[in-house]
């Protein structure tokens, strides 16, 4: 047996490079993961096809919403006491196993994680380019998960990573600071792992200012002093803004005949552009193309990096989140047995009990609300339906309430779903108001509860339910895959 007990989590979006790193993990020797969990993350296609390896690699589906749900879905299928992310553009020496093992055997249990020391390639012949540079700041970047180990118990005592963090970007260093302040440490590794430098486009620059969205959920998660903590430096959105103000009031006092006060904010909008595009050129290879396309996106970039700001302000300062999240049980949470009257038959849906720890540490009550009308047949005697429930919070936490409908179609009740009754009974056992309520459920009486009770309602479609009511839950709720998907959608109310 391995001394090291570990998982690789490779989340990916079928770059080029994945087999070449899966076969350099191969050739890496012992000791060796228990096993290997690529995540495919492309919204859509062909199935992700591997070549037999030892150990085995196991392929999951990260649905495309980006590293950080991927990845959570990845741990979430390990129990190994390590979990050691690798990204999928990376390259793993000779020796990376038995150095992984040298940085995660001596650690003791305050230290939770350990990052790999990453080395970027560049060019001897000539100065890199944007692209290259940009690539090149990972050797230096505090906490990346290009190589990163993670205790399995420290991620599921934090939550994981935060899938509101849409793109890779932000999302290692968010982790990072909730384990930090949690209590544990973070250790710099001996390990060395290569990653190649990005070509991404001429206006990959110009992309990557979406980022700027996720800055603002770092300050509205961490405070103001995030960037030091996280080592991010300063920034250039205080001089994007001036920019973008001068080019804007440059503009309006043109139109309202202000041509003195407008030609000098234009010679501040130059020079302020000058300064930011002679930088950037002086710093990279001096083609024709590299000139031309910084000279480009130093023109574009300031009232982009603005503009995603602000929208990323807007939003997570704007979004509620929701106050109770409720839950139906069979199809949802547990595997559906009808009528299922044995304890001993409760099996939790993959990764439920990992999802729930994650909505409760994000402070959200959490309830049940069943229709169960095989008490009204006469197939499920009150105390056995207790038994049940008893074993489904005996696998998966406590609820904050169980709200059940133990009546028939023909009773006539108000609490069957889809009335709303068991909606609003649980809100108010939570306490909570019935509006900031998400119902999550795998039919369409679900959906209809929420609907009628004034909460949000959200549809996991099985393999039972019916066409017509994905295609009802379509037009007046949300669809989600799975429940992993389903949570995330509550809790950040956006995919």
């Amino acid at each position: 047996m391995s001394p090291l007990d570990y998982t690789i989590v490779v989340p990916t979006t079928g770059r080029d490079n994945l087999h070449e790193l899966l076969r350099g993990i191969e050739a890496a020797g012992e000791p060796r993961p228990a096993r290997i969990i690529v995540v495919d993350d492309r919204p859509d296609g062909a199935e992700l096809r591997l070549l037999p390896m030892t150990p085995e690699v196991e392929v999951i589906r990260g649905g495309g919403r980006g590293p950080a749900a991927a990845r959570n879905a990845g741990w979430r299928r390990a129990s190994t006491e390590w979990i050691a992310f690798l990204d999928d553009d990376v390259k793993v020496g000779a020796d990376w196993s038995r150095e992984l093992a040298e940085d995660l055997l001596p650690l003791d249990a305050k230290t939770a994680a350990s990052q790999a020391r990453i080395t970027v390639p560049l060019p001897r012949e000539r100065r890199p380019t944007d692209d290259e540079r940009g690539t090149a700041g990972l050797e230096t970047a505090r906490w990346i998960t290009a190589d990163m180990a993670y205790r399995r118990a420290v991620l599921a005592e934090v939550g994981g990573f935060d899938e509101r963090f849409p793109r890779a970007y932000r999302e290692d260093s968010d982790l990072a600071l909730k384990v930090a302040k949690a209590g544990y440490l973070i250790a710099k590794g001996q390990r060395v792992t290569t990653h190649p430098p990005k070509r991404s486009g001429p206006l990959a620059s110009l992309r990557a200012q979406r980022g700027n969205s996720d800055d603002a959920l770092m300050r509205r998660s961490h405070g103001v002093l995030w960037r030091q903590q996280t080592g991010a430096g300063r920034g250039r959105l205080g001089r994007h803004a001036l920019t973008t103000t001068s080019a804007l009031a440059a503009a309006a006092l043109f139109a309202f005949g202000r041509r003195r006060a407008a030609t000098a904010a234009a010679g501040l909008w130059t020079g302020l552009t000058a300064e930011f595009a002679a930088r950037r050129i002086a710093t990279g290879p001096l083609t024709p193309g590299e000139v031309s396309r910084m000279l480009l996106t130093s023109v574009l970039i300031p009232p982009a990096a603005c503009y995603h700001r602000l929208r990323g302000e807007l939003r997570h300062r704007l979004y509620r989140r929701p106050h109770a999240v409720l839950f139906d049980r069979d199809d949802t949470l547990i595997v559906d047995v009808p009528y299922l009257d044995d304890p001993d038959g409760v099996r939790p849906v993959p990764g439920a009990k990992e999802l729930l720890h994650d909505v409760r540490a994000a402070g959200i009550r959490i309830g049940v609300v069943s229709n169960q009308s095989g008490v009204a047949k006469g197939l499920i005697t009150p105390d056995r339906l207790t038994a049940v429930n008893s074993r489904v919070e005996e696998l998966l936490g406590p609820f904050g309430t169980w709200q059940v409908c133990v009546h028939d179609d023909e009773d006539g009740c108000v609490c069957r779903k889809p009335a709303p009754g068991l909606i609003r009974r649980a809100a108010e056992a939570l306490g909570v108001d019935v509006r900031r309520c998400v119902v999550i459920g795998d039919t369409g009486a679900d959906v209809d509860a929420a609907t009628a009770a004034g909460a949000r309602g959200i549809l996991i479609p099985t393999a039972r339910t019916r066409s017509e009511e994905v295609d009802r839950a379509r037009r007046r709720a949300t669809v989600a895959r799975d429940l992993a998907e389903a949570v995330h959608l509550a809790v950040t109310g956006s995919r």
